[in-house]
């Protein structure tokens, strides 16, 4: 039997679909840059996205819109936002990882570069932790 979700839970809920969208929103428009606007990118982000495979974006994509996906179904209450919440943070594991391991990431954005896809994961973990204690809670169905 479930309980209801209580108003912190859900206006986290909504902060995690918040953040989801905006990444989605990342995501389409990375996808969606023309030639002619990759050429006037700065050399440095012009050598990441020639080093990184279409896999990398593909595995992008998968995160975000798992990430949306469970962020809807945590809103909304259903009992399948930790599954895809887990999909969302594995995906962005290795997306980063594939970032770091394909592509000198490392060279053109430095330490905070680093920091910046720490802060991301711990993001995206947390939002997972949080959809896990929802559910041990009963507060999903």
């Amino acid at each position: 039997m479930s309980s209801p979700m209580p108003l912190g839970a859900r206006v986290i809920a909504l902060t995690a679909l918040l953040w989801n969208l905006f990444g989605l929103l990342v995501f389409v428009l990375r996808i969606a840059v023309t030639p002619e606007q990759a050429a006037l990118l700065p050399p440095e982000q012009q050598v990441l996205d020639a080093a990184l495979p279409a896999w990398v974006d593909g595995v992008f994509g998968l995160a975000v819109i798992a990430g949306t996906a469970g962020s809807i179904a945590l809103l909304i209450a259903r009992r399948w936002a930790p599954p895809m919440l887990l999909v969302s943070l594995l995906a962005a594991v290795v997306q980063t990882l594939a970032s770091y391991a394909l592509a000198p990431v490392w060279a053109v954005s430095g330490m905070a570069g680093l920091v910046m896809s720490a802060v991301l994961l711990l993001m995206i973990f947390a939002i997972w932790a949080f959809a896990r204690t929802a559910a041990r809670r009963g507060w999903l169905r």
